[in-house]
């Protein structure tokens, strides 16, 4: 690096750093981040006049810098509370390697297929955080969901409070209402349409409460920009078979993290087997369901 160059880059890290001690506002991208950080160790080796620990301390400072980022983009704990939802490997793509509570996820569909493959998946998640005693509220304009198939997700249709209405801003109007209560484990909203001001209220009203909510939007319209914390999709995948006898096998999905805050989007096939999800191997291979012969 020449040095008119290494000087230029140098001074507007300084820059950064003046601007986040004097207006307390922080870099806004990756790179000056990282920027950011290596000016600062570098204050740190010529005051103390050594080198060691440069690895060690420069996490620090990311991580650091990372959790002020966060923190003014909105990102904030939930709780103290952390869950174990059996997600495996998906975990690693949440911030902190944690599932987000106390945020909004929506669940995009395009196809009737895709919006009960939102719904057996987001069943498996509701099963580790309503636990034994806790109530979820579920709030739509139809009447879908099946309440005996419930069980087969572990859960009790005694502990989902089931609310039915007609007009779409109603159906809202009582998500954002129902995510005030803290009493509630969760709360899962069907809606098709959601804009930007409406996701930031509901985002709003869950940073309160601290009560986690579930959009399940089947549209297919273009989506557009929200405050959502989480989008997923769900698709359905052919299911394994149990052993050589023929038949529906477990439910098996394409689960697709699209957009995630301070996270990291992916795609990951899953099935639920023995109450509990199970994060296939990438080169996991699905025996094809044998083919009966019929007269």
């Amino acid at each position: 690096m020449c040095p008119a160059h290494y000087n230029a880059t140098y001074k507007n890290a300084f820059l950064s750093q003046q601007r986040a001690s004097d207006a307390n506002i922080y870099p806004q991208n990756a790179d000056e981040l990282k920027l950011l950080a290596n000016f600062d160790l570098s204050k740190r080796k010529g005051m103390n006049g050594k080198g060691q620990g440069e690895q060690t301390n420069k996490a620090e400072i990311l991580q650091r810098l990372q959790r002020d980022i966060a923190h003014l983009q909105g990102s904030k704990p939930a709780s103290n509370t952390q869950y174990d939802f059996g997600l495996g490997v998906i975990q690693r793509a949440f911030s902190q390697g944690v599932f987000p509570l106390g945020a909004i996820h929506e669940f995009v569909a395009t196809t009737r297929e895709e919006a009960v493959s939102s719904t057996g998946f987001l069943t498996g998640l509701l099963k580790t955080l309503m636990g034994t005693e806790a109530t979820v509220l579920w709030i739509s304009s139809s009447q879908n969901l099946f309440s005996p198939a419930l069980a087969f997700f572990g859960l009790a249709a005694h502990r989902i409070i089931r609310i039915q209405l007609t007009k779409p801003k109603d159906i809202l109007w009582t998500v954002e209402e129902a995510l005030k209560c803290g009493a509630l484990a969760a709360v899962i909203g069907e809606i098709a349409d959601l804009d930007f001001t409406a996701s930031r209220r509901l985002q709003l009203a869950v940073e309160n409460s601290k009560t986690t909510g579930f959009l399940l939007r089947c549209t297919a319209r273009p989506l557009s920009t929200t405050a959502c914390t989480a989008r997923w999709r769900i698709t359905p995948l052919p299911s394994a078979v149990l052993g050589d006898l023929p038949g529906i096998g477990y439910p098996r999905w394409q689960v697709e993290l699209l957009k995630i805050r301070n996270g990291h989007p992916g795609q990951w096939n899953v099935h639920w087997q023995n109450d509990q999800f199970r994060v296939e191997h990438p080169d996991h291979r699905i025996k094809s369901q044998p083919r009966i012969k019929t007269a």
